[in-house]
């Protein structure tokens, strides 16, 4: 019966692996690639040293804060308008009605409408009176336009026409217009006061002859 050879033991039979060592990773020299731009970066980006990958998180926050503010300033200018408003008295400035429109002898026979512009009224002389008329149309409100060489008054709204002395006599006026309360200063200039209107209502007496609707001897 043949020999059977004695087994040679393994060296470090049973014991694990040894564990691989990583792969010696090569040195880059960083020198080499100074000045070189990056993936992404423009030409003039590179030359200035900045990068072309936008602003950075700072710059972005710093923006978001200012907006945030600015919004917050509007709200609180806006409210304290608001609140400050409710404090003043609500009034309405209107031109006024009681004025003077200069002496008797600076107005000639006829019509004259030089304030008319700012007070709304015509200044009308006849040989034995002088009189104020409300410039505004009995139909609907409406300024109506002197026509000198016509000798009428003429709405430009919906042609209701009168003499020279308001008397309306064609169209939808249903009157004569108005006239304002007038009379003479101390200091002998005429006083108009457009808040006293003498009228003639439509089928009844007229008020033209009331005291204070005209001024005689003037």
């Amino acid at each position: 019966m043949p020999e059977v050879e004695d087994a040679k033991p393994v060296p470090n039979a049973g014991a694990p692996a040894a564990e691989a060592k990583p792969a010696a990773v090569p040195k880059v020299d960083a020198t080499k690639y100074v000045g070189t731009p990056a993936v992404g970066t423009s030409k003039a980006a590179a030359a200035g040293g900045v990068a072309a990958s936008g602003p950075t998180n700072t710059d972005v926050d710093r923006r978001r804060r200012r907006l945030v503010w600015a919004a917050v300033t509007a709200f609180l200018t806006a409210w304290f308008i608001a609140f400050f408003r409710f404090f003043l008295p609500r009034t309405l400035f209107e031109p006024n009605t009681v004025f003077k429109i200069g002496y008797p002898s600076e107005f000639a026979l006829g019509v004259d409408t030089k304030f008319q512009q700012k007070y709304r009224i015509w200044v009308d002389r006849t040989p034995d009176r002088l009189f104020v008329i409300y410039a505004r149309c009995t139909h609907l409100g409406c300024t109506p336009d002197w026509k000198p060489s016509e000798n009428k008054f003429k709405c430009p709204c919906h042609g209701s026409g009168y003499d020279s002395e308001g008397i309306n006599f064609e169209g939808p006026a249903p009157r004569p217009m108005d006239r304002a309360k007038i009379e003479l200063a101390p200091d002998g200039q005429i006083i108009v006061d457009t808040s006293r209107l003498y009228s003639w209502p439509k089928g009844q007496p007229s008020h033209f002859n009331d005291p204070g609707a005209f001024l005689t001897g003037v």
